[in-house]
């Protein structure tokens, strides 16, 4: 028998460990160690059970040597004796184990066991798992004392296991926290939809500690898993009968404990990725269905995720369906935006069409008939010379007009070569002095910023000629860094930024061609002091 200055020595050893270990494991195993050497018990084992109260998450033992162990095999399941502590949180002294009606026996390999002791590891009447003892030495039966010592180290062992649960309940939240402001930060920072869609299905896949994470979106009809983390499926096509868009229907979050039991999943899909549970949780914003979330099985051995989870999805379906909204909405403004500049760009050629091409060809009609009733083949020869001219230069219009539409040279030779044609064509058509320089370098730009540049100095150019009655025109082009800079410089009347309007000069469509590309557009000018535009864009 130990003395009580041994005893005393060990529960404060006890305490030390609980308050200075940082593994739970480590002050377990210890405390297992510990109730064995303070009662003289051979054998020690500490039972952690998991949250639900059902099933053991944790298994400490002390006595039983590796060889017994693996001749055990797996961890007690929670029956016998052990099922009776964890549904009955009582202490438990028993003279012969074996002899108790309770009992199931022990398994093949299990070594001999008589005096038992169980103590039920509890804080504040809950149960966190069961700490007991068997074969006290020389055979005797475990005693109040015994008794005694085991409730104070089951106490500890309990506030070990709450604590750890505590901390990783904490560290729990301080994640999803952080993930939900980032997928916050990506939104206000205007991220593309389909890397926020990403970020949303890779993020929530790690909190949940699920198998995989995919986001849903409507697509022709049926849905299309836009974003997926933990499988090779974005990009699959879901039709309008899957289980998908059943609950995008209803707009209703679902949990699906056992997904081989649920009518209304794809048999083929849910076999093909191993699926056994999942949640469904719409994208839901001012009451429209704009997709939905859909994340499946818990690693581990419980597949099935709880409510906990499905609350976690339910916050992070409000982010992305924010995303998603904001998302269409800005598609939607693009779209009415070029809309509206095709819809001015076709007025302005139906002007032009109808007021020079249009009365040029009614000119050609006229003169044609008056080379016929010409008196003699003199006066039919001069008629016929004023149509040629006249010809010639609605041929030049029209050709104008296409390379207005679509220059081929920006197609064929780059910017460059299409901004040299522009310049000559310039020059010729207002007597204007136009030089145009650039240091681009020989390699091209991309075609959407090549065909913005191009249509920026083409509306420059139109507004010099409309606005500022210049004499001189410089256009520079540079690369810098990532970026190509574009200097349009003039000598005309100037004007005061802010005060004509946008509208008024033409800058409008200038500027939303600048801001589809991320760029800048500034503006300096003064009365009689001409006019500099400066455009920067990436490249």
């Amino acid at each position: 028998m130990l003395s009580a200055k041994r005893r005393q020595d060990a529960l404060v050893e006890a305490g030390i460990a609980l308050t200075s270990e940082l593994s739970l494991d480590a002050v377990l195993q210890r405390l297992t160690e510990l109730a064995a050497e303070l009662t003289g018990a051979r054998y020690s084992a500490l039972g952690v059970i998991d949250q639900t109260g059902a099933a053991l998450e944790g298994f400490y033992t002390h006595g039983v040597g590796p060889e017994v162990h693996e001749a055990i095999g797996r961890q007690p399941r929670g029956r016998g004796i052990l099922g009776v502590l964890m549904n009955e949180p009582e202490p438990l002294r028993l003279h012969d184990l074996r002899a108790d009606p309770r009992s199931v026996g022990f398994p093949p390999g299990h070594p001999e066991m008589r005096t038992f002791l169980g103590m039920p590891i509890k804080l504040r009447d809950v149960a966190y798992g069961h700490l007991y003892l068997t074969e006290k030495e020389d055979g005797a039966d475990f005693t109040e004392e015994d008794e005694e010592v085991l409730t104070l180290l089951a106490a500890q062992a309990a506030v070990a296991i709450e604590n750890a649960r505590l901390y990783e309940a904490a560290t729990r939240w301080s994640r999803q926290l952080e993930s939900v402001n980032e997928v916050i930060t990506a939104i206000a920072g205007e991220v593309e939809l389909p890397r926020l869609l990403d970020l949303v299905a890779t993020r929530l896949r790690e909190l949940l500690g699920a198998r995989i994470v995919a986001v849903v979106l409507p697509h022709e009809g049926g849905l299309r898993i836009a974003a997926a983390a933990g499988a090779e499926i974005a990009g699959t096509i879901l039709t309008a009968a899957s289980k998908s868009a059943k609950v995008l229907e209803r707009r209703q979050s679902e949990r699906v404990d056992r997904v081989a039991d649920d009518p209304e999943v794809d048999r083929e899909l849910v076999e093909q990725l191993g699926v056994e549970s999942a949640i469904f949780v719409p994208l839901l914003a001012a009451d429209r269905a704009l997709g939905l979330i859909v994340a499946a099985d818990k690693l581990g051995d419980d597949p099935r995720l709880d409510d906990e989870d499905l609350r976690l999805v339910e916050s992070f379906a409000r982010r992305a369906a924010v995303a998603v909204e904001l998302s269409q909405r800005v598609a939607r403004d693009s779209l009415r935006r070029v809309v509206r500049a095709q819809e001015q760009e076709r007025r302005r050629l139906a002007r032009e069409l109808h007021d020079e091409t249009g009365q040029a060809l009614a000119s050609i009609l006229l003169g044609l008939r008056s080379a016929e009733d010409a008196p003699d083949p003199a006066a039919q020869r001069e008629a016929v010379a004023r149509l040629r001219e006249l010809v010639v230069t609605t041929l030049h219009d029209v050709r104008r007009l296409a390379v207005e539409l679509r220059p081929a040279a920006l197609d064929d030779f780059g910017l460059v070569p299409a901004l040299g044609r522009l310049a000559e064509s310039f020059r010729e058509g207002s007597g204007v002095e136009l030089e145009v320089e650039s240091r681009l370098g020989e390699e091209r730009l991309p075609g959407e910023v090549e065909t913005a540049v191009y249509r920026i100095v083409q509306e420059a150019l139109t507004n010099v000629l409309k606005h500022a009655g210049a004499k001189h025109v410089s256009i520079l082009l540079t690369r810098k860094n990532e970026n190509v800079s574009i200097v349009i410089e003039d000598d005309g009347r100037g004007f005061r930024p802010g005060e004509t309007g946008d509208s008024g000069l033409g800058l409008a469509g200038m500027r939303e061609r600048v801001n589809l590309l991320d760029g800048t557009l500034a503006i300096e000018s003064s009365p009689g002091k001409g006019t500099t535009l400066v455009v920067s864009v990436p490249a």
